[in-house]
């Protein structure tokens, strides 16, 4: 008999052997008296009284999805891209790739408004399923070939972890000669890890108003510094290249794109039949809304309307694009590296108000950093059973140890640090998305019903997974030509057409994987049916 028929009570007897796997909802009111046999197993069954997370990855069954607070999936994203870090992204527009405030501005907003809508279809996966992202990717990748994109998924959570702990980091380091940036990430990690360490409820609790100070702080930077966010009075760029805007293009989107892998984690507790539609809204929202909002103007000189109501990357990008014309913006941004710098600048008129406001944004930075921190455990445990056996806990600490040294050392690079990270996980996230989305939509027809949830650990009721291996390899064919990187530029980027392999990959996957999928579905699926015809 499989652990999901036992009863409650049976499950609970075997706390030694599946602590890691026990659902939310047995936390409260049940005494576990049974004497652990090992130290891990003694810590787990003491966080398991105090209400610490210690689900793994089994799905959790359509009875526990009882939470209905939907607007949940609003805040956690909103708050995850309303900070400081979303700030930067925008800032790399005029920064990094050398566009003006209005290419800038112009390349957030509809690559936002179309982009948003991937991650946002992703949360669906989560109440619907009751499936961590990885975990449900073995429905299109198999249970094999799913190893890729969960290993790929750890690194490139750490990779994100990294970059949000740098800029929370150069932030708080501004305030004072005496703070350095290695100093303010270790802060900022210890702060992440410690939501992230108490599990889904936390992580939620805290997202919920997490976007508060930041709401509070960000008009206030356009209240100080408005008055230098003049076009007429910047220094006037070279004229973009189609490349530099179609790179800035796959920037913003890689930025977007890969939340896809994390999205689902964060619904799993909650009501599964809700719409599918309010579910997407409320994610797409929560995404659009900390990117772009109505472009409203506001007069601030006879010549120049200031753009308010800005969130994140387009403020930014204003700042950013402004910086060389001030000096003392100049200074601090030092060349494009430290936003931490500027946003000290800017706020440098308010004396120790303006530092009090720097502190909350550093701290802020940890919105983006719990859930980052949450994925990279769940994606660890995904890998292989003899990871799912290790508690979540022990994987935030193992994120922590990491984290911290490689942080200090990425800071003396911030943009390309960044550049980097999110070009590379936008690559291989958008190809991962092709073939969720294909067979989702292809071979699922779209609806849920057609996933048997206790396949999830069974290689054979999962597809075999040689299509998704062979459409990745595909789209990975296309993406190295296609990619434009400090250090690489493909022959197809070089040609003139800038980065696009974000876009070349995501279609390469979807058609390769359409016409592989339905061959393996043929000869595979209909085998598999045939041995359990016979065995029944």
């Amino acid at each position: 008999m499989s652990s999901s028929s036992k009863s409650p009570s049976q499950r609970i007897s075997m706390v030694n052997a599946t602590a890691p796997e026990m659902p939310i909802h047995h936390n409260q009111g049940i005494r576990i008296t049974m004497e652990p046999v090992n130290y891990v197993q003694r810590i787990t069954n003491f966080l398991l009284r105090w209400g610490i997370e210690t689900h793994g990855i089994a799905p959790i069954k359509p009875e526990a999805r009882t939470d209905t607070r939907l607007y949940q999936m609003f805040f956690v994203w909103f708050s995850a891209n309303f900070n400081i870090l979303a700030l930067s992204t925008g800032s790399a527009g005029p920064a990094f790739f050398g566009l003006g405030l209005r290419h800038s501005l112009l390349v957030i907003f509809f690559a936002d408004l179309v982009m948003c809508a991937v991650p946002a279809y992703f949360a669906v996966f989560g109440p619907k399923l009751g499936m961590r992202g990885m975990v449900q990717a073995r429905y299109s990748w198999g249970y094999y070939a799913a190893v890729i994109p969960s290993l790929l998924n750890v690194f490139s959570m750490q990779g994100f972890l990294i970059a949000n702990c740098i800029i929370g980091g150069q932030v708080l380091a501004s305030i004072s000669d005496k703070l350095n940036a290695t100093l303010g990430i270790v802060i900022i990690g210890v702060l992440s890890l410690i939501i992230c360490f108490c599990g889904y409820k936390v992580v939620h609790w805290f997202e919920s108003f997490s976007w508060i100070p930041n709401l509070i702080i960000f008009p206030i930077l356009l209240g100080v510094g408005g008055k230098h966010l003049n076009p007429a009075n910047f220094v006037t760029p070279d004229p973009p290249t189609p490349a530099s805007v179609i790179s800035f293009i796959t920037f913003i989107s890689s930025s977007v794109i890969s939340w896809c892998t994390m999205t689902p984690d964060y619904g799993v507790y909650h009501n599964g039949k809700a719409s599918s539609v309010r579910i997407f809204l409320y994610t797409y929202f929560g995404f659009f809304a900390a990117s772009v909002k109505d472009l409203k103007s506001t007069s601030i000189s006879t010549q120049y309307s200031l753009w308010c109501q800005l969130p994140a990357h387009m403020i930014g990008a204003a700042f950013a694009a402004a910086a060389s014309s001030v000096p003392s913006w100049k200074t601090g941004f030092e060349g494009g590296t430290n936003l931490g710098g500027l946003v000290s600048a800017i706020l440098a008129p308010t004396g120790g108000f303006g530092k009090f406001l720097i502190v909350v944004l550093s701290l802020c930075v940890t919105s983006a950093g719990a859930p980052t921190m949450y994925t990279f455990g769940t994606s660890f445990m995904s890998i292989a059973p003899i990871f799912a056996k290790v508690p979540r806990y022990v994987y935030v600490l193992i994120s922590e140890a990491i984290l911290i040294p490689v942080g200090i050392i990425g800071a003396t690079r911030f943009y390309l640090v960044l550049v980097n990270i999110l070009s590379v996980i936008g690559y291989w996230s958008s190809a991962f998305a092709g073939i969720v989305f294909t067979e989702h939509f292809l071979f699922r027809k779209g609806r849920f019903s057609n996933y048997d949830l206790d396949d999830y650990d069974h290689p054979r009721g999962l597809p075999l997974g040689l299509a998704s291996l062979f459409a990745f390899l595909a789209a990975v064919g296309i993406i190295v030509p296609s990619m434009s990187q400090a250090w690489y530029t493909g022959p197809i980027a070089k040609a003139g057409t800038g980065d696009i392999g974000v876009f070349t990959g995501f279609f390469v996957a979807v058609l390769f994987y359409g016409v592989l999928r339905s061959v393996e579905k043929r000869y595979w699926d209909s085998r598999q049916q045939g041995v359990i015809a016979l065995k029944s």
